[in-house]
Formats: C-alpha cells, structure tokens, sequence
C-alpha cells in the first residue's frame, strides 16, 4: 500500500524532459504542460474510485431508489401535469445524481488537503492548477459513468428518448456541462471547510431544498405561485427541463421566460456558476500554497 502511494505522488514528476525550460518558453507551453500535469492527477483520482467500488454502489443506490419509489409505488399518485411519470421522472434523475455528486467532489478535495497530500504535491514541480483541473477531469468521467449506468436503468424500467440520438446526445451534454459546473462548487467547498466530516454538513442540507423546490419531481404549475416562480428559475429545473425537451419526454410548459426557454438557461446557468466559482477555487488553492 505504502509503495503504491508513493508511486501515485512521485507520477507528476515525469515529464517530458525541459520541463522547465518549457515553463520559461511561453504561455503556451506551460498550457502545455499545465494540461499534461492535470491529465496526470486525473488519471490518480479515477484509480482511486476503481479501487474503491463500494463507494460506486453506495453512491448510485440512491438515484435507483429514487426511480423504483417515486416511479412505481408513488407513480400513481404522483402528478406531473403531463404523461407517463416514469418519462417525466428520469430526467430529473439524471439531474439530481450530478447534484449529489457535488458531496464526492467536495470530499475528495477535503481528504487530500487534511491529509497533506496537498503539500507533498506543491513541493514536486507540477502545475498549481493541476490539482483542481485533475479532480475537474476525474468527476466528468465519473459522471459520464454515472449517466450510462442511469440512462440504462432507465431503459429497463421504460424510459426512452423520442427526439433522435443527435438531440438525447445534446440532453446529456446539458446535464454534464451542469455536473463541471457543480464540480467547481464542490472544490472551492473542499477547499474551504476545515475537515472532510463537515462536507455533509454542508452539501446535503445546500443540495435538498434545491431539488425540493425544482421540477424534478413535481411540475411548477402544480405548485403555489411563489413556489412554482422560483422552480421555473431554479438551475436544476432549467437543465431538467431543457433535457425533458432534447429527451422528448413529457414535460410541462408556461408562460414565463424561463419555461419557454429552457435551453438558454441550461447553458447560461453553469456557465455563470463556472466563472464565479472556478477563479474562487484556484484562488483558494493558491492561497493554501503561502
């Protein structure tokens, strides 16, 4: 085990040789090199969660719950305003699991700062940024893996896209710009709190009324006014309902901006959360390092 870590944190340090000569060349190759340093760290992150399959099965039980219960015992007495309530449900689903996964990234974050493994890797020569851009990297594959398992459990209990492949593509392409997004929230949360038990504390209480109050489970318009006007702004319940729409499955119109254009906000909402979130983040990394 000791060796394995060891080899884990000495993988930065190989380099194409003139690393630092690169470093000194320009802008570009440090770019260069900033994104070969983050493939690296990614490549750590994603070897620890094949090594650690339990959390995989622990983390996905709650989203298969969530479409066995709400899909079958309450289906029935669920309201969506609009068709089947299983087709309605798993693109909700789908939402819900990159939100969830906020706690993982935030997590991680926080073991390896309480841990020191931070400190060991600023005093190898590798990019600052390649810590967070590496856990950037390793949460999009780990949610590209979350979505195929999802998308096939929907299958089984009757889910399907209507709208071609080229537009189910475009639906998880919102839903996984969303998870990046929510994955900048995580790290600069990691980065934050002062242990890893007290990410809980904070992420699940943050991520419950925020999909409480969406459409993932209840249309808007089925809601008081007050609560419906807040569901249709709702981060979550733009890229919900804009990958109901791609998806084709049943869905819920309005007659406010933000029902009638979905997409727009399914785009505009993460990108918005990445540029507040990803400079605090490496700000707050680069803070660590003084």
């Amino acid at each position: 085990m000791t060796s394995t870590l060891q080899a884990q944190h000495r993988t930065p340090e190989v380099s194409p040789v003139g690393r630092t000569a690169g470093r000194a060349a320009g802008p570009l190759a440090r770019f260069r090199w900033a994104v070969a340093d983050g493939w690296v760290m990614t490549g750590r992150n994603m070897a620890h969660v094949i090594r650690s399959p339990e959390e995989i099965v622990i983390y996905f039980s709650l989203p298969i719950m969530f479409v066995l219960v709400f899909g079958y015992v309450f289906g029935s007495g669920m309201a969506s305003g609009a068709g089947n309530y299983r087709e309605y449900l798993l693109p909700g689903v789908f939402v819900m699991t990159m939100l969830y996964g906020l706690g993982a990234t935030a997590s991680g974050i926080a073991m390896d700062v309480s841990r020191g493994v931070v400190d060991r890797f600023r005093s190898i020569p590798m990019a600052r940024t390649a810590l967070v851009t590496g856990r950037t990297g390793a949460d999009l594959l780990r949610a590209l893996l979350e979505m195929t398992i999802l998308v096939v459990c929907g299958l089984l209990v009757g889910w399907q896209w209507r709208n071609g492949l080229l537009d189910a593509l475009a639906a998880v392409g919102l839903i996984l710009l969303l998870r990046l997004a929510l994955t900048w929230v995580g790290i600069f949360l990691g980065l934050m709190v002062p242990n890893p038990d007290t990410v809980g504390v904070i992420v699940f209480p943050l991520a419950f009324p925020l999909t409480a109050l969406s459409n993932v489970f209840v249309a808007p318009d089925l809601m008081p006014d007050w609560l419906g006007a807040i569901s249709s702004w709702n981060p979550l319940s733009a890229t919900v309902a804009a990958s109901r729409e791609l998806f084709g499955n049943p869905g819920t119109g309005g007659d406010s901006w933000a029902a009638q254009h979905p997409v727009i906000l399914a785009v505009g909402f993460p990108l918005l959360l990445i540029a507040i979130f990803a400079p605090l983040a490496v700000r707050r990394y680069q803070r660590l390092s003084r």
